[in-house]
């Protein structure tokens, strides 16, 4: 029996060396682990980059409409910022900026529905994303603006951590 055992052992230690560098392998160039729960946030980090550059430069001329119906959070021990769209509607074709430098489209934001984005998916317009060395103030989300229907609005942001 104990040679039973030591051989499903060794079986198991081995499937588990060969199946973690294919699962490791497999989500390179992600910018996040587990799959996104919004499928139009599965992209890989390159496609983010370059969605990101045509969204540039930033539109600092486009109208205001004060602060929107939404909240959001960073938690920088994840690096993710979770946003909520509170507002009684949809929104369609959103830019989500953070400090009116680095940005993420998100096609559909439906009421009451928490996108999740980490870091990895925001890109500035030289193809870099957000830092995740968050220990300078400059490094930090200090101002988080959604764009759509043509205007920007503010969105509160508090700490997740």
């Amino acid at each position: 029996m104990t040679s039973i055992l030591r051989s499903a052992f060794f079986v198991l230690v081995g499937l588990a060396i060969l199946t973690v560098p294919m699962f490791v392998w497999g989500c390179a160039g992600r910018p996040e682990l587990l799959p996104n729960n919004d499928h139009a946030l599965r992209k890989t980090s390159a496609e983010f980059a370059a969605d990101a550059a045509k969204r540039f430069p930033y539109k600092s001329d486009a109208p205001r409409k004060g602060t929107a119906l939404a909240r959001a959070q960073v938690g920088y021990s994840l690096n993710t910022i979770e946003i909520v769209n509170l507002d009684d509607r949809d929104w369609d074709d959103v830019e989500v900026w953070v400090n009116q430098k680095y940005v993420v489209h998100i096609p559909k934001m439906p009421k009451s529905d928490l996108k999740r984005l980490p870091f990895q998916m925001l890109y500035n317009e030289s193809g870099k994303s957000f830092p995740v060395d968050n220990d300078k103030p400059a490094t930090r989300v200090n101002k988080l603006e959604v764009f759509h229907d043509g205007a920007f609005q503010d969105v509160k942001v508090q700490l997740a951590d």
